[in-house]
């Protein structure tokens, strides 16, 4: 496993309101072209790591599903 730090990581929109979100790394993610995402509750824990497609693919289950 690579680690690759330190990363420019943001919080979830939801992150702010009490909710189980998810960070992400932006700038990271288009100079590799790899999405690292982790649990926002724990920012010294994994991290995964995912390419776009299946990033975009995330959030759009993410906003289609019942909240």
């Amino acid at each position: 496993m690579t680690t690759i730090e330190p990363l420019n990581w943001i919080k979830s929109s939801y992150s702010n309101n009490g909710g189980a979100c998810v960070e992400w790394a932006p700038e990271h993610a288009s100079a590799s072209g790899v999405v690292p995402v982790r649990d926002s509750k724990r920012p010294t824990g994994p991290s995964l790591m995912v390419s776009p497609s299946a990033w975009t693919g995330l959030i759009a289950l993410a906003r289609s599903a019942e909240l």
